[in-house]
């Protein structure tokens, strides 16, 4: 999650060292190998990379991604063929993620950092490089580890979607994947809520995934039941959808078996993304 699994980068791993001292060894520590990755990947990859930096950078301050018009307004760059054509080069090139919004138009699709190396850079290199030769070993409790990780693990499930569908036994089935985001209603008095991953299916079935990264088996208890239960409401009343709706658990760990884990018809684990069977 924070390499990409790329063969150069892992190369420089130390088998003898524990995973937080190669990080920080690779990243954090003065003169280290990959420190000044960042830069030289994009002016490597990129003719004026000046600008493809600006917009992986605007795109990093928000987790959900920006559509073309709000990276217009945040990079300052004018709303042309020119900047699709710098979004076009970043999303073949799989720096960013162009997520489909659930029955939108194509001028609502969500552009998305995926380059797992830039993320982890935005997050703790930029500001933190030289400062703690040991930041990733001394940072372990830090919670902005935690909300990283939670984000950082929905790409790494979005870049294995057939392995999802393979898990989820629904891969012979024709099936488009998007993103949904509900803004709540202040008159209705209803929260806001986000559906990480939506596989809708040509069977009249759409397949709902909650993804949530944890240390171990993820609790759903009485609180989360709910609030999963008023996203699954809040989604069906706002889209309109007579379609079936399934909600399937993508965690690291699986769920724990209680009271509350039945609301998840499926479950998915993160050893079912690399499981050999799907190789």
């Amino acid at each position: 999650m924070i390499l990409g699994g790329i063969p150069y980068y892992l190369s420089f791993l130390n088998p003898d060292l524990s995973l937080s001292a190669n990080i920080d060894s690779l990243l954090f520590q003065k003169g280290a190998e990959l420190a000044g990755e960042f830069d030289l990947l994009y002016r490597t990859l990129f003719r004026n990379s000046e600008d493809y930096i600006r917009i992986v950078t605007v795109l990093s301050g928000k987790k959900s991604g920006m559509t073309m018009n709000e990276l217009s307004l945040k990079t300052g760059f004018p709303l042309n063929g020119n900047l699709s054509a710098k979004i076009s080069s970043l999303v073949l090139s799989g720096f960013v993620r162009a997520n489909p919004f659930y029955n939108q138009k194509k001028k609502d699709i969500r552009y998305q950092l995926a380059d797992y190396l830039s993320l982890f850079y935005f997050r703790f290199v930029k500001d933190h490089y030289g400062r703690d030769e040991h930041y990733w070993s001394h940072t372990y409790d830090n919670p902005s580890r935690y909300a990283w990780a939670g984000l950082t693990f929905e790409l790494l499930c979005n870049d294995h979607i057939a392995q999802i569908k393979q898990r989820l036994g629904i891969s012979g089935v024709l099936s488009e994947c998007s993103t949904w985001i509900s803004r709540g209603n202040e008159t209705e008095n209803t929260d806001g809520a986000q559906i990480d991953l939506i596989i809708d299916r040509r069977d009249r079935t759409t397949t709902l995934c909650e993804i949530k990264f944890s240390v171990h088996e993820f609790e759903i208890d009485k609180a989360y039941d709910m609030a999963l239960r008023n996203k699954i409401a809040a989604f069906r009343n706002e889209t309109g959808t007579t379609k079936t709706i399934q909600l399937a658990m993508i965690t690291t760990f699986g769920v724990k078996k209680n009271k509350y884990s039945g609301i998840a018809v499926n479950q998915v684990t993160l050893e079912d993304l690399f499981s050999p069977r799907y190789d």
